[in-house]
């Protein structure tokens, strides 16, 4: 069953769908996506529905400023991006249970990664296509980069899409700092050899930072957004049998 769900974060009205499975439910899950992504883009819709068919319901939402949600994309960055996962996680825990498994793709990945410890209640963490640190993301703006630090701001073609990214994101992005090696939750790290947006050896700085219980599973070929139905059907089969020992 999907619900659309709403709550606050720092003034703002968020939007979310909160996926529950017809049978009773076993754990609670979180999802952050992709950077300038969405909750309705298709691998996080096709995961959630499929994590419910192994009892787990989802939480997937608009990043403040995207979507369906409220605020200026240009005002915000990837700190205000932790404060929503918070404020998401307590949605959680005050309507319902508070989430034991964490999902992040791509930016959304280092996301997780960054408020991992600031749930106690997850127990394991999960990355799909995620560069180790939120940095990572200023390669999309490498053209603009001269405009962004002189002029405070620029217009940025993002897949198809302008934004506004403003000077605080690229400085926010920079002075980033979390401890992947005492977050101390289980870890799944999933990419693609292929995938052209985050290098692969991303997925090998996260995975040799932090420590056991850790798992890396290699995603073959799929693309970056997981954009064919049965590769985010299968990343999400192998995230329900991996979080069963932990989240059970």
């Amino acid at each position: 069953m999907r619900t659309k769900v709403q709550f606050e974060s720092h003034g703002h009205n968020l939007a979310g769908l909160l996926e529950t499975p017809d049978s009773q439910v076993r754990s609670y899950a979180l999802f952050a996506h992709c950077f300038t992504c969405g909750k309705d883009m298709a691998a996080a819709s096709r995961i959630a529905r499929a994590l419910t068919q192994h009892g787990i319901a989802v939480l997937r939402f608009d990043f403040t400023g995207l979507g369906n949600s409220d605020g200026d994309f240009a005002n915000t960055n990837f700190s205000s991006n932790i404060q929503d996962l918070l404020a998401a996680a307590e949605y959680l825990r005050s309507k319902y249970q508070a989430p034991t498994l964490l999902i992040g793709h791509s930016l959304g990945g280092a996301a997780v990664l960054g408020v991992a410890e600031k749930v106690p209640e997850a127990r394991a963490v999960v990355t799909i296509g995620a560069p180790h640190h939120a940095e990572h993301v200023a390669h999309n703006f490498t053209t603009s980069r001269n405009e962004i630090e002189q002029k405070g701001e620029a217009q940025v073609d993002l897949a198809g899409r302008k934004f506004v990214i403003k000077k605080q994101f690229l400085e926010d992005i920079e002075n980033q700092q979390r401890d992947i090696r005492n977050m101390k939750k289980a870890l799944l790290v999933m990419h693609s050899p292929i995938d052209t947006t985050v290098e692969i050896s991303e997925a090998e700085k996260i995975y040799k930072e932090a420590r056991h219980p850790k798992s890396f599973i290699c995603l073959d070929s799929a693309d970056h957004l997981l954009t064919r139905k049965e590769d985010a059907e299968y990343a999400a089969s192998l995230i329900a049998s991996w979080a069963e020992r932990y989240i059970s």
